[in-house]
């Protein structure tokens, strides 16, 4: 079920959602680090 570009719909959830989780717990750290 691979497409030709190398990227299944699973996997592509799955970059989406681990980017997400990395912005989530990152942000606060480099926000706290802009304000102070």
């Amino acid at each position: 079920m691979k497409a030709k570009n190398g990227f299944t719909l699973i996997e592509l959830v799955l970059v989406i959602v681990i980017l997400g989780v990395l912005a989530t717990t990152a942000a606060p750290k480099f926000i706290s680090l802009l304000v102070y």
